[in-house]
């Protein structure tokens, strides 16, 4: 076997970083159920809810039948391309170009998302090593679905400053007919990280699928709670995505609700976000009543004005090339889901 160029890649040599416990050769072009090899960068963005300088890696160790970025995650199957792998020193020397242009909040962290960055521990602990080299105030973050390996999970909680962990679910046949992977390792690393890590912790989080995983958060709020009643824990409406794109999101008032029970599961900081509502929202339907004579008494022009306008757009009739906005469009970077 060749030796490994790079110390920080030779987990890669026989890959073991989550719980299939492959034992393949990244390095050299043997693939396990992740089916990459060395870290590749599909993103980077700053992002101000979370002062975060976000990169999102390619791969992921789950087969999520309602994942949002099926494209990265399933990496390289479905056929799109990206930059590829991008040296640490390269990507820190990045960061710290983008983060000193950048006019939100202050920046306090390279964080990794993916798919799921987990598979990529070393590269991440090789980015951490080159930011305190280039003399940077940041710390890492990482949002990951838990399903490391202990020894892996031990890595991650040392060397984060900010963690995110998705439940998925918390039965074992709901958990891997979503994932495709058993939900006992992400229960053990979701209780060893607020035993050794809760300082940590941002969010634990579930996505809330009708039918699914709706069935499954009380009983996730209870074994939070039972761990540490004060954890975070936030509800993510679903978005039909994927193989699941023809299935319903949850309305409102489901995820309310879901929000009551994990309260009284004894959680003590729950919120939400996404929904699909079945009406028009009261605000949009304001909106176009007020624009309606601006579109010529045509309703159906107004009614969909009235979600640009909801957003922000400031030029009605709509006309982008004399916006004053046209540089920082509200209506094009808003994304909905993230609020109520």
């Amino acid at each position: 076997m060749q030796a490994c160029p790079n110390p920080f890649m030779d987990d890669l040599n026989s890959c073991r970083l989550c719980e299939w416990r492959c034992g393949a050769n990244r390095l050299w072009g043997e693939r396990g159920v992740c089916r990459v090899g060395r870290a590749e960068v599909a993103a980077t963005m700053c992002s101000d809810t979370l002062a975060s300088y976000i990169v999102t890696l390619l791969g992921c160790c789950y087969r999520c039948l309602h994942c949002n970025a099926y494209r990265i995650s399933q990496y390289p199957d479905p056929g799109w391309q990206y930059a590829g792998h991008v040296p640490a020193e390269m990507l820190v020397a990045r960061a710290r170009e983008h983060i000193a242009a950048y006019s939100g909040r202050h920046i306090r962290t390279i964080s990794f998302t993916g798919g799921d960055p987990i598979i990529h521990l070393p590269y991440i602990e090789e980015v951490a090593t080159e930011v305190k080299r280039q003399n940077l105030d940041l710390g890492i973050g990482i949002s990951t679905g838990g399903f490391a390996t202990k020894e892996a999970m031990e890595r991650i909680i040392s060397l984060c400053r900010t963690i995110t962990l998705e439940i998925k679910a918390y039965s074992d046949p709901v958990h891997r007919a979503l994932t495709g992977a058993p939900v006992a390792p992400v229960l053990r690393n979701a209780e060893y990280l607020v035993q050794e890590g809760r300082e940590k912790i941002r969010v634990f989080r579930t996505v809330v699928i009708p039918g699914m995983t709706d069935r499954e958060v009380g009983t996730i709020a209870e074994f939070i709670a039972a761990l540490d009643p004060t954890v975070p824990y936030r509800l993510i409406g679903f978005r039909p995505n994927n193989v699941l794109y023809y299935h319903p999101g949850p309305p409102r008032e489901q995820m309310e609700h879901l929000c009551a029970i994990s309260r009284r599961a004894g959680l003590e900081d729950v919120a939400w976000s996404g929904y699909y509502p079945e009406a028009v929202p009261g605000e949009v339907a304001g909106w176009a009543a007020r624009l309606n004579s601006i579109y010529d008494d045509n309703p159906a022009a107004a009614l969909t004005a009235a979600y640009a306008a909801s957003c922000g757009c400031p030029t009605h009739p709509r006309d982008c090339g004399a916006c004053p906005l046209r540089d920082r469009c509200p209506a094009t970077l808003r994304e909905p889901w993230r609020g109520r």
